[in-house]
This record gives C-alpha cells, structure tokens and sequence, in this order.
C-alpha cells in the first residue's frame, strides 16, 4: 500500500505525463510532415531527372481526355524526326525568346502586367512543366506548382529536349496530342514532312487547340499562321534557333 507521500510524488508526475502527451503529437505530426514533404521534393526531383532521358508515358490531361473521348491520338517521335521548321514554327508562335530565358521571360512578364495581364506570357518550359505534371486551368495553386518545377525543368534538361517533349505533348485538336499525331490527322503526313505552310498552321492553332483548326483555318488562324510562318523564317535568319536545332 502506497504512503501519503509516495501518493504526493507521484501527482506532479502524471500531471508532467499529460502535458506531455500533445507536444508529443505535436512533434511527431511535424517530424511525419517534414518526412512527406521531403519524399515529395525527392520524388519531384527524381521524375524531372528522368524526364531528361525517358519520354513521359502519359499526362493528366492526356488521361483525362482518353476517358472522356474513350480514346486519344498520340505517337511519340523524336526531334531528328521532326522538321525543323515545326521547331521554328512553335518557338515563334509561342516563344521567341527561347533560347535566352531560363524558363521565364521576364520582357513578356512585364508586358502582360501593362496590359493589365490579358497578355500571355507562359514560356515553352512553363507550358512543359504544366502539361507534364500538372492539370489545365488557371487557378493559383496551379501556377505555384508551375513557378516551382520550371526552374527544375531548365536545369536538368537541355533547350532541345525542354522543345522535344513540348511538341510530343502538347494538344493540337481534340484528341490530338503530339506534332506526329497532328500531322497524320490533320495533312496525312508525318512530322518530318511537314512544310513551312502546314508547320504554321499547327502551331496558329496553340494554345486554344478546341477553339481553333488546322485543318479549316478560320480568317484569325489563317492571319497568324502567314505571322507565325515570317516569324520562324526571322528565327531560322538570326541564330535563335542555334540552342535547339541539331
């Protein structure tokens, strides 16, 4: 049986006990935190690193619409077997600056802002980052993701692969996914037979490809496919496709 004062010396303990207990949980919940969002950045880090090398096998928006339309065209090809000037073309429609940012152009950043940010100002590497990992839309969490792994993107991967992959993913129609896929569908051709012309017209076609065609251009796609096709022919002239062309 217990004294009156072992009783004593044993309160202050199980009291000590009880206080305890939440900053236990407390430490635990941060330690399993700090673990996950370690795991995380490994994983992250891990998949850009072998990106660099190995063709991502599908993307959310890839899967999404494969369940909605029941199917997708997409064949992977490689940028020796892509004419260079769809290459051109894409860099021209949707980046000229390509090869002198590191994955954000700060000159159009700047320009979206004056125009009260109706402006696009999304670089190839960007559009990779999103269409590789992430979903479609325009929600802020979406574009933190975005800011973090575009970075990512530029270290790891060359001009040339960061342009590679862009034209195997990007969506030129419903359904189309890939400039190989584009040009079967659209001008029965593959894409190292592209010409100056049919190049331009696919890239006019980005990035809305549900509202535009390639195929029966409307006055707006047929405008920016003649701006697009100048364009890539300045690009071609002035060196800046020296970082992504063989």
């Amino acid at each position: 049986m217990r004294t009156k004062s072992e009783k004593k010396r044993g309160k202050p303990r199980r009291v000590r006990e009880a206080d305890d207990a939440p900053v236990g949980r407390l430490r635990r919940a941060r330690i399993l935190a700090v673990r996950v969002l370690l795991a995380v950045i490994a994983l992250v880090l891990g998949s850009v690193a072998l990106f660099s090398v190995v063709n991502p096998p599908v993307t959310i928006t890839m899967a999404l619409e494969g369940r909605r339309l029941g199917a997708v065209e997409r064949e992977w090809v490689a940028m020796d077997e892509i004419a260079p000037v769809m290459a051109r073309s894409v860099v021209a429609a949707e980046d000229a600056r390509f090869c002198t940012h590191w994955g954000f152009d700060m000159a159009a950043i700047r320009s979206s802002i004056a125009a009260g940010g109706t402006r696009g100002a999304s670089t190839i590497t960007q559009q990779v980052a999103k269409n590789v990992w992430l979903w479609q839309g325009r929600s802020w969490p979406r574009k933190a993701l975005e800011a973090g792994l575009t970075p990512l993107v530029e270290l790891f991967w060359s001009k040339r692969r960061i342009l590679e992959v862009y034209l195997n993913v990007a969506e030129f129609g419903e359904g189309v996914f890939g400039v190989e896929a584009a040009a079967r569908h659209y001008f029965g051709v593959g894409a190292d037979a592209l010409d100056a012309g049919q190049a331009a017209r696919l890239a006019a076609v980005l990035p809305d490809p549900k509202a535009r065609s390639a195929a029966s251009p409307s006055d707006f796609v047929t405008r920016r496919a003649a701006s697009i096709r100048d364009g890539a022919a300045v690009i071609s002239r002035d060196g800046r496709a020296a970082c992504f062309q063989g």
